[in-house]
């Protein structure tokens, strides 16, 4: 699934081409996919004009000048692709529709916006942009990781007295918004703190230090264009390129890249999720 640098990619992404943009025609071609979409949700979207595309955990914020926000979640396979040209420069023919091309975007300014899910467990939803902050998918999600409300103190306090394991702690969208099982692997790897470790027994030192590391995993993978590890696309179609940065993630049976560490990295399960890790410099 799409964690963080992901999403935020395809956002910057689709910016040239939807923010301040006018839809000229909204095309749904199914009744739903992970839920049903909401009711008239072509109609509602032709004709308005995309003020701001944010981010809020894994969600893309579509504000529009109808007073309603466009909330859209990749899923496990979900695609959000741009064909055509928006600046007028060069003559672009749009790519044949295929199977999967679940809702199209035709751009009053030329460009294409196609949502492709293969897997169909991306969902789409229509909000009151005063009130998405406590729509169902929104309420309750802890502090952005890259936002100033994120930091060691912050941190600390969210994790005092923890059970959980660490990694189990980072994954929880409560705590911290938006991190998924390979960017908390990377960071816990970096910082050298174990993925087993209950999270409130984790030194404030060692929180301090996990904290920017975890920023710079995040906006080393968004420069990247995020990790292509099956499904992931940028909004131009190509794939990103941080998965070959990875020093823990998919590497079980290797040797650890700490320097002079010479451990190897192990694959465990938690939660139902692979976790890597090296048992000789994570503690």
């Amino acid at each position: 699934m799409p964690e963080l640098p992901e999403v935020e990619t395809v956002r910057r992404g689709l910016q040239p081409s939807m923010e301040g943009a006018v839809i000229a025609r909204a095309t749904v071609n199914r009744p739903d996919l992970r839920w049903p979409f909401p009711d008239r949700m072509a109609d509602r979207l032709t004709g308005a004009r995309v003020l701001r595309l944010g981010r809020r955990s894994k969600y893309i914020l579509a504000d529009l000048d109808t007073d309603e926000t466009l909330i859209i979640h990749l899923g496990m396979s979900g695609r959000m692709t741009v064909s055509g040209d928006p600046l007028g420069q060069f003559v672009h023919n749009h790519p044949a529709a295929e199977k999967h091309d679940h809702v199209v975007f035709n751009m009053e300014n030329g460009a294409r916006v196609t949502f492709n899910d293969a897997r169909r467990f991306g969902a789409m939803d229509l909000a009151p942009t005063d009130a998405v902050a406590a729509h169902k998918l929104l309420a309750g999600l802890g502090p952005e990781p890259l936002g100033n409300d994120f930091n060691d103190t912050y941190l600390a306090g969210a994790l005092k007295g923890r059970n959980m394991p660490m990694k189990s702690a980072l994954l929880d969208q409560k705590i911290v918004a938006g991190l998924g099982n390979i960017y908390v692997c990377e960071a816990l790897h970096r910082a050298g703190i174990s993925p087993k470790r209950r999270a409130g027994t984790v030194s404030k030192a060692r929180i301090s230090a996990l904290v920017p590391i975890l920023r710079d995993v995040l906006q080393a993978a968004i420069a990247a264009g995020g990790s292509s590890l099956r499904d992931h696309r940028q909004a131009d179609g190509e794939l990103g390129y941080f998965q070959h940065d990875f020093k823990a993630y998919g590497r079980e049976g290797q040797l650890c890249p700490t320097p002079d560490c010479g451990g190897t990295i192990a694959r465990i399960v938690q939660s139902g999720r692979s976790t890597f890790y090296c048992a000789q410099c994570q503690r």
